[in-house]
């Protein structure tokens, strides 16, 4: 089981019943590179059909220049909640919407420079 993102393919590493921890072509024992794909089942209540919750987290060591230490691991987590019964169409739109945000000017501004105030 593989998974590609953009050229770079990553292999599944540590299976369980609810996550997949997939391993990148730098990962080695001192160097980070993985992708963590986990869910939260819905839990139904009598009066509401429960949430669904995705997670993906990649996890990379990068190589620091003019700071204290020369690595440290940079995490990017995009998690979703996702109400039962909720239209697939609405969910690609969803996905469409933070996906274009997340390729933004904007978005990488706050990565970079920390600004949220436009």
């Amino acid at each position: 089981m593989s998974l590609t993102i953009n050229t770079k393919s990553y292999t599944a590493d540590s299976v369980s019943q609810n996550a997949v921890v997939y391993a990148g072509p730098s990962q080695t024992l001192s160097v980070k590179d993985h992708v963590l794909l986990a869910r939260v089942q819905p839990k139904p209540t009598t009066t509401f059909s429960g949430v669904a919750r995705t997670t993906a987290k990649l996890t990379r060591t990068a190589t620091l220049t003019g700071a204290l230490t020369a690595t440290a691991d940079a995490i990017f987590n995009v998690g979703g909640i996702w109400p039962v019964g909720m239209a697939s169409a609405d969910i690609d739109a969803f996905c469409a919407d933070m996906g274009a945000w997340i390729a933004s000017t904007e978005f990488k501004d706050i990565v970079k420079k920390l600004t949220v105030n436009k």
